[in-house]
């Protein structure tokens, strides 16, 4: 199946990576390379690093960036940048863009588990590799499936969910999507089943969590400003709550400079901003985006540029 994935906020993250023509880029997560060819696309001297641990996605962007000498695929996690930058003998860089979440592949890609529209082996593994959400919802404590379900993706009827998976894997293993989504929805109220998938936001929660996904942002947010030259940006495109408010803590901090009390006459703590918000406010999709690519509704963009 081919690689399909309508990049969201195209034009709007190359606009805010303010491109330099010699400059050295980042793209962490590389998916069908949408993002990574317009970048490259404006390169003459510069570079493009292009990061992804899916296979599916390191074929498609490797072939799909071949007309571009300036360009390297690596298969990476985007948490580990700082080593491909290692081992590349490359220092900093002038733009790094991260493109967070499933891509439109991964979704429709009914054999790759992570739908609850198609029966498939329940797997959700990005890496194709590892630990799968089969694994997972057939091996994890109660307290944890609760917790996981909860805290991912806000899921209030998340102990009847978590309560349902492990009454029901006491009998069969779970194997499936559709075996899956159907526990979901005997655990959730009739009525709450009218808003949507009742197993969207169940999905959504052992996704991020096979492929720990919360933990890869925090690695990355922990080091990312100081691989980044002086001017050079950082651009996020999250797609829930809990990423947009771990990058938004990040981008703060990074803005905070002195921390004295305002009565000391000079400053005697030493901090200075790294960093200054491009925009306040995040960035989000137009209509007419979103009327091509629904799935853009809650993509938000933030960047930062290093001082």
């Amino acid at each position: 199946m081919e690689f399909n994935h309508i990049s969201v906020l195209l034009n709007e993250c190359i606009d805010t990576l303010n491109i330099k023509p010699d400059g050295i880029y980042i793209d962490g997560t590389a998916g069908g390379a949408g993002h990574s060819c317009e970048i490259a696309k404006r390169l003459t001297t510069g570079r493009l690093i292009s990061l992804d641990k899916d296979p599916d996605a390191i074929k498609t962007a490797t072939e799909r960036l071949a007309p571009y000498k300036c360009a390297t695929v690596v298969d990476s996690d985007f948490s580990n940048f700082d080593l491909v930058l290692s081992s590349l003998g490359i220092e900093k860089v002038d733009g790094i863009l991260l493109d967070l979440g499933v891509s439109s592949h991964q979704i429709d890609t009914a054999e790759r588990g992570f739908s609850f529209h198609a029966d498939a082996p329940l797997d959700m593994r990005m890496s194709q590799q590892g630990r799968s959400a089969a694994d997972f919802v057939n091996e994890e404590s109660l307290e944890t499936l609760t917790r996981v379900i909860r805290d991912y993706s806000d899921e209030k009827f998340a102990f009847k969910i978590a309560k349902a998976i492990v009454s029901a894997r006491e009998k069969a293993p779970i194997k499936t999507t559709l075996q899956l989504a159907e526990i979901v929805a005997s655990a959730v109220p009739a009525a709450a089943r009218r808003d949507g998938h009742p197993a969207r936001r169940t999905f959504q929660a052992i996704r991020i969590a096979v492929n720990g996904e919360l933990d890869s942002l925090s690695e990355f947010l922990s080091k990312a400003i100081d691989y980044v030259n002086k001017d050079g940006v950082i651009a996020i495109i999250t797609f829930h709550s809990l990423e947009d408010r771990m990058v938004k803590h990040a981008f703060v901090d990074w803005n905070k400079g002195c921390t004295c009390p305002k009565d000391f006459p000079v400053c005697v703590c030493g901090k200075t901003a790294k960093a200054q918000f491009v925009t306040r406010k995040a960035i989000t999709a137009d209509e007419e985006q979103l009327n091509e690519n629904i799935r853009a509704r809650s993509a938000r963009l933030r960047a930062v540029y290093k001082l």
